[in-house]
């Protein structure tokens, strides 16, 4: 049955849950769906963190470089390998071949992997590098430790893969634009809420609740890491389940969602963005390059500032499962405040304040919690600020710790509720060709570059200065830069945001005057 108008929803039930009694069937296994995909993220999230930062000569520094020669080249590989699977098979067998590849790996890394660590890593050969070359630390990590390495690169892709990909490319072919506007809204909070969830578990499982030793081993972090992989499998197949049950159950028997779900599978074929057809369309366009300047402002910040952050947090709990137990609070204070601003801000303020006030909370946000951040980290040996932080009952690490986390619970938070939605609304006022060009361009180039981007300067800080810490100023000035620019191009997209949409809207009143007085039904021309 089609979508009915907003309007037949009370007051709070359009704000809360805008879900039409028929569209339970349709809605509710997605977000579960959804929120359990998520959900391994979040987890996998706390748990590789865990994993190579406190990893035998390894620390934060291996972050940037993992980036660089390892998750790149990979990203590079899965996108070749999505664009010949989808070209093979059905978007569902897809769904279950990549879903399969990512749970076997973590099977294989709990049962085979991680308790042959010290067989299978090159330590000697690794020590005699770092001899040779000790400013060159946190890449030789990257080969000394190599099967944490695949971990780390297997989770982070999780989120690429799986989470971008898969199911928002599902998503998006089995929605109508209606639909989507009341449905997504509530997924985002359904992921908000799977962190937390995740971040308890991660909290949990470091505990050492159970004796898992007949199975991991005796190794304590190993029994948390078998734990957390347990349950990324158990959840990834409950997915697979899920998955099938709604294609078969829903989507085949919903004339709609069908129809729907073949028209938008066959424009997503006609736009194929490679990088150099990427960067060609963002160059021709000034309103796309604002937003690519947005995605990769964001990537770059926040993936330069949680080393640092990261690298802090490895010298306060050297344990992995106490890092691991950190991280999972970390990741339940994100999905608390994500979904507060979610549920009682962000639509509110985007329809009150209007796109560029919006839009520009996130920077600001995260400038002037980095300025703390980095503050407390420059001048943690300043008398007036021990004497501050021993009265608080801190030490400088601690505070440092602390500001960070604040830093990035903050960041965070705003980037997966106003940050997501004003990047989304300013594709609207787009031309159909203009809006799936453009995301995949920006999807394709922006957040790639900007992640990427951001660890080849931190990673050429590194081999420069040999530390994270004698690296962090120039990390600092460099980030503020790179937020200034993001705040300038915000403000430079909202002025055209807000004359397409004012130019929408002129349109859309003459085509309902001329509509009137020629008797006939309104159609909607995309403000180009």
């Amino acid at each position: 049955m089609s979508s009915q108008k907003s309007e037949e929803f009370s007051r709070w039930r359009l704000y809360l849950w805008p879900i039409h009694r028929w569209e339970i069937r349709k809605f509710v296994p997605l977000l579960v769906l959804y929120a359990l995909i998520c959900f391994n993220y979040s987890l996998l999230k706390a748990a590789k963190d865990a994993l190579v930062i406190t990893a035998n000569s390894s620390g934060a520094a291996v972050i940037p470089f993992i980036k660089i020669w390892v998750i790149l080249p990979m990203a590079l590989l899965v996108t070749y390998l999505f664009t010949r699977l989808f070209n093979r098979f059905s978007q569902e067998k897809v769904f279950y071949i990549m879903i399969g590849t990512f749970l076997s790996f973590f099977a294989f890394f709990a049962l085979v992997l991680y308790p042959l660590k010290d067989v299978i890593h090159p330590h000697g050969i690794c020590d005699q590098l770092e001899a040779i070359v000790p400013k060159f630390q946190g890449l030789i990590a990257v080969f000394r430790n190599w099967s944490f390495t695949l971990f780390y690169v297997m989770s982070e892709l999780w989120g690429t893969a799986i989470m971008s990909v898969l199911f928002w490319t599902f998503a998006n072919e089995i929605m109508t634009v209606k639909d989507a506007k009341r449905f997504y809204g509530i997924l985002g909070v359904g992921a908000n809420l799977s962190a937390v969830f995740a971040g308890e578990i991660a909290i949990l499982v470091s505990g050492q609740l159970f004796d898992l030793s007949f199975i991991f081993g005796a190794d304590a972090w190993g029994q948390s890491l078998g734990l957390v992989t347990t349950i990324v499998i158990f959840t990834g197949l409950l997915s697979i389940g899920i998955f099938r049950w709604y294609n078969r159950s829903v989507v085949r028997r919903d004339p709609e969602m069908q129809e729907e779900h073949v028209k938008n599978q066959n424009e997503r074929k006609k736009v194929k963005m490679g990088m150099r057809k990427s960067f060609s369309y963002l160059a021709k366009s000034k309103y796309l390059l604002c937003i690519a300047v947005l995605v990769i402002g964001f990537n770059v910040a926040i993936n330069m500032i949680e080393i640092i952050w990261k690298d802090q947090i490895s010298f306060l709990y050297p344990n992995p499962n106490d890092y691991n137990a950190y991280m999972g609070k970390v990741l339940k204070s994100i999905g608390f405040l994500s979904t507060f601003i979610a549920v009682f801000v962000s639509g509110n303020m985007i329809r009150k304040m209007g796109w560029t006030f919006s839009a520009l909370i996130t920077p600001v946000a995260l400038l002037i919690t980095g300025i703390f951040f980095f503050s407390i980290l420059l001048f943690k040996n300043n008398p007036s600020l021990l004497s501050w932080s021993t009265a608080l009952g801190f030490t400088p690490l601690a505070l440092g710790v602390l500001f960070g986390t604040v830093q990035n619970v903050f960041s965070r938070a705003c980037k997966y509720t106003l940050f997501d939605a004003t990047k989304e609304i300013s594709f609207i006022p787009l031309s159909s060709e203009s809006k799936f060009k453009g995301k995949a361009a920006i999807d394709g180039v922006g957040s790639r570059l900007g992640k990427t981007g951001g660890s080849i300067v931190h990673g050429g800080l590194l081999m420069f200065f040999g530390s994270v810490s004698s690296s962090t100023p120039f990390v600092g000035v460099f980030l503020l830069f790179v937020v200034l620019g993001w705040i300038i191009a915000a403000q430079s997209l909202g002025r055209q945001f807000n004359r397409l949409t004012k130019q929408d809207e002129k349109i859309d009143l003459e085509e309902k005057e001329l509509a009137t007085a020629q008797n006939t039904p309104t159609q909607r021309v995309s403000a180009t």
